[in-house]
């Protein structure tokens, strides 16, 4: 049976979503060019052996509509032989690239694959591939009358339903910021970081960053409708304990052990499990612990198996509610640090963490990887990484 195997990951330090961000100037094709040409500098193969690149955008429209992944690809210098398509399951968009693109190689449909993401933040605003929907349809809306929440929202339910106190989020929240700080004054992230003119680490990670300077800022979201309609809500979603706005791209190289071998690639991690799960779309960001055990499941392993863990920090009470309900040591999740610090450039981030997850398996010694990651609507994916040699 074929399997799938990573022989190269890489992404962009992750700029500022802003106008004043680093990668402001750099348009979203461009953006995500740079990694997809690193990804294959790296790997020294022929691009044209590339049967595939599956890219991920959450906002397509502008600079990241028309199948960017086509345009990016193209303006990566690839040959025009080589097709592009680019997928949308919200933030997760780039995990599940990873996970089409690994289905297909196991499959034999393909031989070797790039997947891939990029968000411009700061060029396409969140919230843009949206403008002018109105409506979700009778269907929907006789489901759902009371309608869905914002994200933020769905964090603060989540928050009050596990308990989970300010103090706690902002906890874990600098712990974030402090072990991306280390990872960068360590040189953790050289290895997997394809740097910029405009920018070499990771622009948005405060190393000062306390729990009393977190405790100072103002809850992000509170509403009088809110509060309302949610009366359990004690508010506690600020913009310290979320991930920020951010840009950046991010690419992974799959193919078999068979393959890399007659290419002389050192495959770096097999692909091992994959899931994909939905749960409450009103709470939207708690589909990571139904993935969590449905890949497990899948891959007759146990919680406990798992070396090490990167869970989406979209916002704190997500990582931290999975954290209560597997029972997992937070000591070995997102030890280089989550979105929270690093950024969530949301297109880019599913193959962003997979790199990351990647090179820390490699420094550690680690055996198992395993990777999820809240969206929209929600829904979650998770993976499974078994690193070799």
């Amino acid at each position: 049976m074929r399997d799938a195997v990573i022989v190269e990951a890489v992404r962009t330090p992750i700029g500022k979503g802003k106008a004043n961000g680093a990668l402001h100037g750099i348009n979203a094709v461009d953006l995500l060019a740079h990694s997809l040409k690193a990804v294959v500098e790296r790997t020294g193969i022929d691009a044209a052996l590339i049967d595939d690149v599956i890219g991920g955008a959450v906002s397509q429209v502008g600079e990241q509509s028309q199948n960017v992944t086509r345009t990016a690809l193209l303006a990566a210098g690839y040959p025009e032989s080589v097709p592009g398509t680019t997928v949308d399951r919200q933030c997760g968009s780039s995990q599940q690239a990873v996970h089409f693109a690994a289905q297909g190689v196991i499959a034999g449909a393909y031989d070797i694959v790039v997947a891939a993401g990029v968000e411009s933040m700061s060029r396409v605003p969140m919230g843009s591939s949206s403008v002018g929907r109105e409506s979700l349809g009778v269907g929907f809306e006789e489901r759902y009358p009371d309608g869905l929440v914002p994200q933020g929202i769905s964090a603060e339910l989540i928050a009050a339903k596990w308990g989970l106190s300010r103090t706690q989020l902002d906890e874990f929240s600098a712990s974030s910021h402090r072990k991306a700080a280390l990872a960068t004054e360590s040189g953790y992230f050289t290895k997997e970081l394809a740097t910029l003119p405009q920018l070499s680490v990771d622009e948005a990670v405060r190393p000062g960053t306390t729990v009393e300077t977190l405790a100072g800022l103002r809850t992000a979201f509170e509403s009088d409708y809110y509060a309302q309609r949610f009366p359990q809500i004690d508010w506690s979603i600020t913009a310290g304990n979320s991930s920020p706005l951010s840009d950046g791209s991010s690419a992974v190289m799959i193919t078999t052990s068979e393959i890399a071998a007659k290419l002389g690639l050192t495959p770096k991690a097999r692909l091992h499990s994959f899931a994909v799960a939905g749960d409450d779309p009103l709470y939207m960001l708690t589909a990571v612990i139904p993935a969590t055990e449905k890949v497990l499941a899948r891959a007759g392993l146990t919680i406990s198996d798992i070396d090490l863990f990167e869970v989406n920090e979209a916002f704190a009470p997500v990582v931290l509610s999975w954290a209560a309900d597997t029972g997992v040591d937070l000591s070995k999740v997102n030890v280089h640090g989550g979105a929270i610090a690093l950024g969530h450039p949301l297109g880019g981030s599913g193959t962003r963490i997979m790199t990351t997850l990647v090179n820390a398996m490699e420094q550690r010694g680690a055996r198992y990887g395993l990777q999820t990651m809240c969206e929209a609507g929600g829904l979650a994916n998770a993976t499974i990484l078994e690193r070799l040699g």
